[in-house]
């Protein structure tokens, strides 16, 4: 049969494309589908191009802090100019997958991926055979069951603005809305977040949200908290947001708004025909990363059930043991150890490792450092407002177990953490390294 695979992929960003390419060059026939354009989210819509709308934050920033000291005169962000070189970025990356599948042999499908049983997946006029089947679909905004989602924009959506709304409204207190929300107030639009919590960007540790609370302020950002959004009204085009801090109402009027509230594994394509269990978190796994029901299926990246984080690193490092265990049988089980991550707002929130909660229930001995370091040098030579660091370490093994900055530098700076988290190196062996000078790795041996 001419539909007949070894290895059927669904989603060809990272979590499937490593295992597509791996098994097809063991020698098996393998097909991918997508319903959007061949590459997967983080670099068309994603992770990238978001990053080169930051980088013109970041200049924005650093003109406003240097200004007297070095600068003079005022900048701007040209949103069309600053567009089009993004698109330099995003544009070529559909056709180079689909050139790089086509020269491994891979048959690419485009649509909607539906199981029909468990070895049957259903692409428009198609229904595919596969002996194996690897899910890796990645994730969409979350459901947020308020009258009037309909009207809310997604951040493909924002990431695709030809021209910059005068006035945005982010939905939701996650990482979303505040690197966007950076990004846009620095390129001069009034900037609303709304969030129906305390403690927007929860997972991140507290003490330095503060911090980076005050800066978005500082720059424009509005903050709403422990406000729920219930109702979006749309009128030609404006919208109209209304909320309730408990039986006070609100309202606000917007040219945009955007969805910034989560996302959840995008998984509508009737597992339930694939004998495929899943639970709110994804795809239900073992530790091979296998389904527990279905075990021709596996699952990669956003859409599996595991304890990694959804992070662009993690679903590339699952879809290598994916591949392996494909390929040799289940010998790979899926570990997460310590991953870094960030919030890219300018200053940026980086964290690995243990959290303060964490460390305080965890039964050791454990030493936690907190301090705001902007009149540090490092910081103090380009006027950063707010720069501060949160370690903590084992005070009986003399390693770190966790590591949460903020500053203009914490992005790079956290990857020395996680590497010293990964390997536990001792600290007084980290005291003892000679990075260059003067650079923010140099300042390392006075946080620890």
């Amino acid at each position: 049969m001419d539909n007949k695979y070894d290895l059927i992929v669904i989603g060809t960003g990272s979590a499937g494309a490593v295992a597509a390419k791996k098994c097809s060059e063991a020698g098996w026939s393998v097909a991918i589908i997508d319903d959007r354009p061949f590459g997967g989210t983080c670099a068309i819509r994603g992770c990238d191009p978001k990053k080169v709308l930051v980088g013109a934050a970041e200049l924005m920033d650093w003109h406003e802090r240097m200004q007297g000291n070095g600068l003079a005169g005022h900048a701007k962000i040209d949103w069309q100019a600053l567009m089009a070189f993004k698109q330099t970025f995003t544009q070529p990356v559909p056709e180079q997958t689909e050139e790089k599948f086509k020269k491994l042999g891979i048959q690419m499908y485009t649509g909607k991926a539906v199981f029909q049983s468990e070895t049957e997946i259903q692409v428009g006029s198609h229904l595919l055979v596969g002996e194996h089947i690897l899910i890796a679909a990645g994730a969409q905004p979350v459901k947020m069951g308020i009258q009037g989602e309909e009207h809310l924009a997604s951040s493909d959506d924002f990431l695709e603005l030809e021209e910059l709304p005068r006035k945005i409204v982010f939905v939701g207190g996650g990482y979303i809305s505040f690197e966007f929300a950076h990004i846009a107030a620095r390129a001069g639009a009034e900037v609303h977040i709304i969030h129906r919590g305390d403690n927007p960007l929860k997972q991140f540790d507290q003490d330095l949200v503060q911090l980076l609370l005050k800066r978005s302020r500082e720059i424009g950002v509005h903050l709403h908290l422990g406000v729920s959004v219930e109702e979006i009204e749309r009128e030609g085009d404006q919208y109209t947001i209304i909320g309730a801090a408990g039986e006070k109402r609100h309202e606000w009027e917007a040219d945009l708004v955007v969805h910034g509230a989560g996302r959840s594994p995008a998984l509508n394509m009737d597992l339930e025909k694939g004998n495929v269990e899943s639970d709110k978190n994804g795809v239900r796994v073992n530790e091979y990363l296998q389904s527990v029901s279905n075990p021709r299926v596996y699952a990669a990246g956003d859409v599996a059930a595991t304890d990694g984080p959804p992070l662009t690193p993690i679903a590339t490092t699952e879809s290598h043991i994916v591949a392996a265990n494909l390929l040799r049988g289940n010998e790979k089980k899926a570990q997460y150890p310590a991953v870094a991550s960030v919030v890219f707002t300018t200053p940026k929130l980086a964290s690995v490792g243990m959290t303060e909660q964490q460390a305080k229930e965890c039964g050791r001995e454990v030493d936690i450092r907190f301090e705001e370091v902007s009149d540090w040098f490092t910081y103090r030579r380009t006027n950063e407002r707010h720069a501060a660091f949160k370690v903590i370490t084992d005070s009986q093994k003399g390693v770190v177990l966790g590591a949460h900055l903020l500053s203009g530098e914490a992005h790079e700076l956290i990857n020395h953490f996680a590497t010293a988290i990964r390997f536990e190196l001792p600290i007084k062996e980290l005291k003892k390294m000679a990075f260059a000078y003067p650079t923010v790795a140099s300042d390392i041996s006075y946080m620890i």
